[in-house]
């Protein structure tokens, strides 16, 4: 039994302060039993460590030591000593099921975020990016060059998108629109959903030809294929012109002002007369408190620091951002959900 001490009258640790200390480890504990698909070991029911241990390929008490590690963190059970189960949020690392997050989890513990994180303190002192920095290229540079790890970003960015697109055809009527062009719309998930939702609607994806590599299929896959067209293309020169409607989910935040007004004016250049800019994206509170949410959109906001030199903005900033390429921003749609998106909606002018 092991016995407690008497109280010594001084407060000690803060228990808030030292998960935020520490805060690394779980990441990599969940990191690592994401690439050796533990979860997924364990779809068909509960197994042993050693069971485990030899369909991982991993050394037995090592691995032991990082299954409690994940049971004490909530992601899995450990029914009785040396045996575990899958439970409700271990579901979620599992590939191919439904709100699956295996890739977010793949992309967050990957070399090339982990090393520009550790260079945290370089972007803070010269408000450039830490990925750039470390590797001599942008990000989205990097991934064209890197088949496996682009395959990785656009898997995950798709289990973000999956979630949004939801709550997004729940919030929004799409139908009034004819043809809606997608700007980013990687591989396909948001305007599957979107054509989905309103069946005369014709669209477009238009992203980078790494981007959108998985997009016929995915369209296909939907069966909305025949009512969009895939353009390869690079949205700081031009986008397709003719739609009454243009979508940009979490691109804006990926880049800087002076960036994203190129993006926007090429936008602004190409949409119908009588058009609607939607903008899919989490808008920052004005004043910050310590809510898990507010932490959520502040660590997300240091994340685009460190890997673009992007940002996320208040609606404030957003508006006029938007009133730089005479855009105006009409209103703006906090979408249910646990995502927290909003859909910014502007119109020319």
């Amino acid at each position: 039994m092991i016995e407690k001490t008497a109280s010594s009258g001084r407060s000690g640790f803060n228990a808030m302060l030292m998960p935020l200390i520490n805060g690394f480890m779980a990441a990599r504990v969940v990191h690592v039993a994401a690439e050796l698909g533990i979860a997924d070991l364990l779809a068909a029911g509960a197994k042993s460590t050693e069971t485990l241990a030899g369909e991982a390929g991993a050394n037995v008490p090592a691995l032991h030591r990082l299954l409690r590690a994940l049971a004490g963190l909530g992601v899995i059970d450990e029914l009785e000593p040396g045996r575990f189960a899958l439970n409700e949020m271990g579901e979620q690392l599992r590939g191919g099921v439904p709100d699956s997050v295996r890739n977010l989890a793949l992309m967050f513990g990957s070399e090339r975020v982990w090393r520009s994180w550790g260079e945290l303190r370089h972007s803070i002192l010269t408000g450039t990016p830490a990925f750039r920095h470390v590797f001599g290229v942008e990000a989205f540079e990097f991934l064209a060059r890197d088949p496996k790890q682009a395959a990785v970003f656009n898997e995950a960015m798709a289990e973000i998108t999956r979630q949004v697109a939801k709550d997004l055809v729940t919030a929004y009527d799409f139908a009034s629109f004819s043809k809606i062009v997608d700007v980013g719309g990687g591989n396909g998930t948001l305007i599957a959903t979107i054509l989905d939702s309103a069946p005369k609607l014709r669209g477009i994806l238009f992203d980078s030809s790494s981007g959108s590599a998985e997009a016929s299929e995915q369209l296909r896959t939907r069966g909305v294929l025949e009512r969009c067209e895939v353009i390869a293309g690079d949205f700081f020169h031009s986008v397709p012109k003719g739609g009454d409607a243009y979508i940009l989910k979490n691109i804006i935040h990926d880049w800087d002002d002076e960036r994203s007004a190129t993006i926007l004016k090429n936008c602004r250049n190409a949409i119908s007369a009588g058009g609607k800019l939607l903008l899919v994206e989490r808008v920052m509170p004005a004043r910050i408190d310590a809510s898990a949410g507010h932490q959520r959109w502040t660590m997300l906001d240091m994340h685009m620091l460190v890997m673009l030199g992007g940002r996320e903005r208040t609606e404030e900033e957003f508006r006029s951002l938007l009133a730089t390429v005479n855009f105006e921003s009409r209103r703006t749609l906090l979408l249910q959900g646990a995502t927290g998106y909003s859909v910014i909606e502007a119109t020319p002018v």
